[in-house]
């Protein structure tokens, strides 16, 4: 609970590599919002910690690890505010977001210590609505030292202790610049998932690695592509849609394809 006429401030936490042309629009969304702006940086060869110091960030230079998330809890443990907002580098708070994130955390009755925000998701020319994209929700907003990140997997969650909300108004979040981006980003997530296999089945017995191959070439693909397309009605997105549907379902035969060496 907040201690009546405090104040709360905020932290505005972010691991970067390379952002140096969405990190302007993401810290100038936080503006009035971020009494402090944390950025651990994996060693990037363009101006992004340049930028990040025009904003007053202060910035810790690192590797550049395969699970980014590593870097992310840095930045959340070097964070000295009240409360922490992480972010990525490709999304932008929107104005109807900072309202709601300055009337939340300054709410002096609540003891709620974290919050999912949703996201909007850019791609291929518009915000995907439908295919189980939106709300797209992620857990960001926690007060400090109550969440953590369990730096395991690309697609994790914050683990945060205590009572967690909701909030209404969503994150803006534009990863790709075109599909040459996406592709990229697509082949890199591809490589985590072939590590990821190499690991579970690393001394397993021929009907487990039978089992995954009969998952990972067919059932996994089928299934979310028709969870995504069909039933979450992919398809009202038209084109994007369906590319978004279709290469997210081919992300497991061609992962483990790549495991067995044949692509």
């Amino acid at each position: 609970m907040v201690k009546h006429g405090k104040k709360q401030e905020l932290s505005v936490v972010l691991a970067t590599f390379n952002e140096e042309k969405n990190l302007p629009a993401c810290l100038d969304s936080v503006t009035g919002l971020a009494s402090e702006i944390v950025i651990v940086d994996g060693s990037s060869t363009d101006k992004t910690t340049e930028i990040a110091k025009k904003y007053g960030a202060k910035v810790l230079v690192t590797q550049n690890l395969p699970i980014f998330h590593i870097n992310k809890q840095k930045a959340i443990d070097l964070a000295t505010k009240d409360w922490i907002l992480q972010l990525d580098a490709d999304e932008k708070v929107t104005p109807e977001l900072k309202i709601e994130i300055q009337s939340t955390i300054n709410n002096q009755q609540s003891t709620t210590n974290g919050y999912w925000v949703p996201r909007k998701n850019w791609f291929l020319g518009r915000f995907l609505m439908k295919g189980g994209q939106y709300p797209d929700y992620t857990l960001r907003l926690y007060r400090n030292g109550k969440g953590r990140l369990p730096q395991k997997d690309v697609h994790e969650q914050a683990v945060v202790e205590g009572k967690v909300g909701y909030l209404k108004e969503p994150l803006s979040h534009h990863p790709y610049e075109n599909f040459a981006s996406y592709y990229l980003k697509w082949n890199r997530y591809i490589d985590l998932l072939v590590r990821q296999i190499k690991e579970r089945l690393e001394n397993k017995n021929f009907m487990t690695k039978l089992l995954y191959a009969v998952g990972y070439l067919f059932i996994k693909p089928a299934h979310w592509f028709l969870t995504t397309y069909i039933r979450h009605k992919g398809f009202m997105d038209l084109w994007p849609g369906f590319v978004f549907s279709f290469f997210s379902a081919l992300r497991f035969p061609v992962s483990y394809l790549r495991y067995l060496k044949i692509l």
